[in-house]
């Protein structure tokens, strides 16, 4: 059984303030001066209620701004606080600070101050909805068990019951929406894991290009074994994604390795090409591996994220934005590095000749003999290279989108549909592949050298150069027009099968 202290910790923490202390400090009525109003007195950190929320929070700042020179930097806090009965560490009111103070000037005017506020307010409320899951306004001491059973820790009633108490002002042993808020709304929570567990995006997701950061599971996931069962799903959906859209993959291939300013080579062309070369089924080269290495792929990368994170020292359930594209990176290059002989041979089982190999073994086989190890891992350089910017554009525009969406959107709830994910996750990902497409090109190319007979064996640079000599800037993008085609029918096929999948598998939907 967990002791309360680290139950509450990352979700249940802190004291706002003491609307007396407040009035004391400043000699302001919060209500705006004349005789005080019936009934409960608002807080001067109610920003979303009452008749000039703007005065309130005039209030609230000017008890923080203890030097009182319009800015409120890490020590006014400190002090300011301490004054209201709040004690915070030094490290969370630098991320209040970091989080709200737009200009870098180390400290937060009023305007900043303002708006951190109202931000962090609008993701409390998000909260606030999914904790409260009667809907009724309160949340009681069984939604509080219930929540955090969710995220995977299991607490009694009597703690529950501790946790309410430490937020409820009235006695009611119930929290509403303005108590909970004052008791939270000046500490940084900046991953609230049941806003994260609405946004899992990327194992649904599979265009082909294993270089997604992996998803956030929860304890209670990883304890009944829901994650295995998620990657599964996950799996065959990409197994299935790729198979349906082999015949463009095996394109994008050719497109890199033969098209040229001299070999034109057009998308009906191309396929005319291979089916008169090979007939239909030719379609499909390369794509036995290309699914044959999810599963390796899919498990290593999981099981390197879970032991970076540990050692990133992160003691949250979910991970900041720079820790994730860290963990997300460092898990991908491990991921890429194990399987990356299986890369090399989908490249070769695309680019074969009919008769040139019998099946995957006889082609590793060939190259071993012929050209020995080492080619197992030509193009390795570019394809680690190519991790960073995809990984990180991808994470940075999806953020960019969720954010976006919860900002301008999300009233009752941090759910934002199946449609809004489809098209957050598509957007971030093709975005991510278009910043690292001209790396992926020089792997192919690296990849596929020694089946172009008397051409040269280039190095990365060498063939970077060779290519922009040549060709000009638009050859490092030859074969986006399929890549790009795939991707909306790759995500469709994807999402469709794993949801099946899913239900199929017994895995329960947040």
């Amino acid at each position: 059984m967990h002791q309360q202290g680290s139950v509450v910790a990352p979700l249940l923490r802190g004291v706002f303030c003491q609307c007396r202390a407040a009035e004391a400090h400043t000699g302001v009525d919060p209500g705006g001066g004349g005789d005080p109003p019936s009934g409960p007195r608002s807080s001067p950190c109610d920003s979303s209620g009452g008749s000039d929320p703007e005065h309130r929070l005039k209030v609230l700042f000017q008890v923080l701004d203890v030097n009182g020179d319009g800015g409120i930097c890490v020590n006014d806090l400190t002090l300011g606080l301490k004054k209201l009965g709040v004690h915070r560490t030094e490290h969370e009111l630098r991320k209040i600070v970091k989080a709200g103070d737009k200009d870098l000037d180390g400290q937060l005017d009023f305007e900043e101050f303002v708006h951190y506020l109202r931000d962090h307010e609008k993701k409390l409320r998000l909260v606030f909805k999914s904790l409260d899951k009667k809907n009724d306004g309160w949340i009681d001491s069984q939604e509080i068990m219930q929540s955090l059973c969710d995220l995977g820790v299991n607490i009694s009633e009597e703690q529950a019951e501790k946790i309410l108490k430490s937020m409820d002002k009235n006695g009611t042993m119930t929290i509403d929406w303005t108590e909970w808020r004052d008791y939270h709304l000046l500490h940084p929570a900046g991953n609230v894991p049941e806003i994260i567990l609405h946004w899992k995006h990327s194992t649904i997701f599979d265009v082909g290009e294993s270089l997604l950061v992996p998803d956030e599971f929860t304890a209670e996931e990883r304890k009944t074994g829901m994650l295995w069962r998620h990657l599964v799903a996950g799996g065959g959906a990409g197994a299935v994604s790729r198979t349906c859209t082999a015949p463009l993959d095996r394109l994008k291939v050719l497109m890199q390795v033969h098209a040229s300013k001299s070999n034109s080579m057009r998308i009906a062309g191309g396929f005319s090409q291979m089916i008169r070369e090979g007939g239909v089924r030719s379609l499909w080269r390369g794509n036995g591996i290309n699914v044959l290495k999810i599963a390796p792929e899919s498990a290593i990368k999981f099981m390197a994220y879970e032991q970076i994170k540990r050692l990133v020292g992160s003691n949250q359930e979910t991970l900041g934005i720079a820790e994730r594209l860290l963990a997300g990176s460092l898990a991908g290059a491990i991921a890429q590095s194990s399987i990356y002989p299986m890369e090399v041979l989908k490249t070769r089982l695309a680019l074969r000749r009919t008769g040139q190999y019998s099946g995957i073994v006889d082609c590793a086989k060939r190259i071993l003999h012929k050209e020995g190890a080492a080619a197992f891992y030509k193009g390795y350089a570019p394809n680690m290279l190519g991790i960073i910017p995809y990984a990180g554009i991808d994470l940075a525009v999806y953020e960019t989108l969720k954010n976006s969406w919860l900002q301008r959107f999300a009233t009752d709830s941090a759910d934002p549909g199946v449609f809004v994910l489809l098209a957050c996750g598509t957007t971030s990902s093709t975005c991510g592949q278009l910043a690292s497409y001209p790396l992926a090109l020089i792997r192919t190319r690296m990849q596929a050298q020694a089946t172009l007979e008397g051409g040269p064996q280039m190095s990365m640079t060498g063939l970077f150069r060779h290519i922009i000599g040549t060709e000009g800037p638009t050859g490092l993008y030859r074969g986006l027009a399929p890549n790009f085609m795939k991707v909306i029918p790759s995500v469709s096929i994807s999402y469709v099968v794993y949801e099946y999948l899913k239900i199929a598998l017994g895995v329960q939907s947040k």
